[in-house]
């Protein structure tokens, strides 16, 4: 069965920044979402870590991740967490890449969702690389219509972060 991307979406984020990137009105007609991201925060440190909400729901969520760089490895959980954005005293003008991918986002029975992320920092002395896979569930039953993307402490995403959602059609 092949599979088919359509682009529903895309948002830079203009020279303001902005709190959260939010995708809205997401059409009912797909399999599955794929959310792709490039982002860099405003939080004074090396990383901030990424949550998601649905519907504009913070509740309902449970999440196991796997997170670590060249010295440390991290497992643990906390909702609603994908991964860690580029912090503002990481590497000038870099950005971390991720991806989140929403399965059946339109069925009647609870959302599990999967990402994966990788935040750049090539300063000496300040740190490395964060890889960071995630396993999220929604316990909800309504079909997802709208995601957001918000850092943890940022206070804002900086200008040219991006996020592009794409619907996947089985068909």
């Amino acid at each position: 069965m092949a599979e088919t991307y359509f682009k529903i979406a895309s948002v830079t984020v203009g020279s303001a920044g902005s709190s959260t990137i939010t995708f809205t009105s997401i059409p009912q007609t797909y399999t599955d979402l794929k959310l792709v991201w490039s982002l860099r925060s405003s939080r004074s440190s090396v990383t901030d870590p990424i949550r998601v909400s649905f519907n504009s729901s913070s509740s309902s969520f449970t999440n196991k991740y796997l997170s670590g760089n060249s010295t440390t490895t991290v497992t643990g959980s906390s909702a609603q967490y994908v991964g860690e954005a580029v912090g503002n005293t990481a590497t000038t003008s870099t950005f971390n890449n991720g991806e989140l991918y929403i399965p059946n986002y339109t069925s009647a029975n609870y959302k599990s969702a999967s990402s994966n992320s990788v935040s750049e920092n090539n300063a000496s002395g300040t740190g490395d690389a964060v890889a960071t896979i995630a396993s999220t569930l929604w316990s909800n039953t309504a079909a997802i219509t709208s995601i957001t993307l918000s850092v943890d402490t940022g206070p804002n995403f900086l200008q040219y972060s991006t996020a592009r959602l794409y619907g996947i059609s089985n068909s």
